[in-house]
């Protein structure tokens, strides 16, 4: 447990030292999140609501998702594809710690520091630019908190599993494009899944990518509440134990077949 606290201190103050490189993401974040509100507000045209979404709800929507943009790093990421192809992994494996929650820990020191550099600040600078809202109860915040918890453990759970394909191609990125382009549509990130067809709603539902953005959006917007509400966080802990339990199947493959230079 020490070990593990400490691996997330550092990552999290290493994170924190890339303050010029926080503030470019900040901008860029920023810049295409008011871009995606102008769109929302011509897609709403003369209407205050949409599936159950109000306007200032869309607005909030798009501000919310560019936030988790960071704290989930669901454009790319690839370290642990990084550590196969240099060997480093093979000091990696040897860490007195589940290579996993080696990872999952600093991916958590990481994650914070996003929030905190770049998340809570975009958030302040929506509610300065738009009547956003916020969620309105105790129940609804504890709810955004687990929410947020979750999102991060399925995300990372899935960059794990996609990282692992390292082991049998030196091509790997290719493959996680792929797989981090899925992430983007499915997950209700570009945009809600309410506003899908019925079809392509139960096609993502089939997948872990809602649990990381469209739940999360959901619970901050109260569009869940009561049992929908406990079936969105039941779902997205299946998910997180779905992916965890996969991606330790495809590490130990991985492992046996782990052929490193000169060992």
């Amino acid at each position: 447990m020490r070990l593990t606290w400490e691996l997330m201190k550092r990552s999290f103050q290493r994170h924190l030292t890339y303050r010029a490189a926080a503030l470019a993401g900040l901008v860029t974040n920023l810049f295409f999140g008011l871009l995606r509100a102008a769109v929302i507000v011509a897609y709403y045209g003369a209407r205050n609501e949409m599936s159950g979404v109000s306007l200032q709800g869309a607005i909030t929507y798009t501000g919310l998702t560019q936030a988790l943009i960071a704290y989930l790093t669901i454009w790319s990421w690839y370290p642990i594809m990084d550590s196969v192809a240099s060997g480093e992994i093979s000091s990696d494996l040897l860490k007195p710690l589940d290579y996993f929650t080696f990872w999952l820990s600093q991916d958590i020191g990481r994650a914070l520091a996003a929030v905190i550099m770049r998340g809570l600040p975009l958030i302040l600078v929506y509610a300065l630019a738009f009547d956003i809202t916020f969620p309105a109860t105790p129940i609804q915040w504890l709810a955004l908190i687990l929410g947020l918890i979750l999102s991060l453990l399925v995300s990372f759970s899935w960059r794990f599993v996609v990282n692992l394909a390292a082991f049998w191609t030196p091509n790997a990125r290719g493959i996680g494009r792929f797989a981090y382009g899925l992430t983007w549509v499915l997950s209700g990130f570009f945009l809600p899944l309410r506003f899908h067809p019925d079809w392509f709603v139960r096609l993502a539902e089939l997948t872990p990518f809602p649990a990381m953005v469209n739940t999360v959006v959901e619970i901050y917007l109260g569009v869940l509440s009561g049992p929908e509400l406990v079936s969105a966080l039941l779902t997205q802990l299946m998910w997180a134990a779905i992916l965890i339990l996969l991606g330790q199947l495809v590490l130990r493959a991985g492992v046996r077949r782990l052929v490193i230079q000169g060992g």
